[in-house]
């Protein structure tokens, strides 16, 4: 006998490629790209903290 919430398992996903990025992001029922911001700004999402320190220098 299975819980009643395996039944919600056969939906269909969220998130689909994004044509900016091409990342799985593009969130279908928000309209927007939550990695490059892509329906939201047009400018790219980009944060300082999203990249590794590496000897005390950012990557960009």
């Amino acid at each position: 006998m299975s819980t009643a919430s395996m039944g919600l398992h056969n939906r269909k996903t969220p998130h689909i490629r994004c044509r900016r990025c091409g990342s799985m992001s593009y969130n279908k029922r928000k309209h927007h790209c939550s990695h490059c911001g892509y329906g939201i700004s047009s400018k790219l999402r980009a944060y300082s903290w999203v990249s590794k320190k590496v000897n005390g220098t950012r990557k960009y």
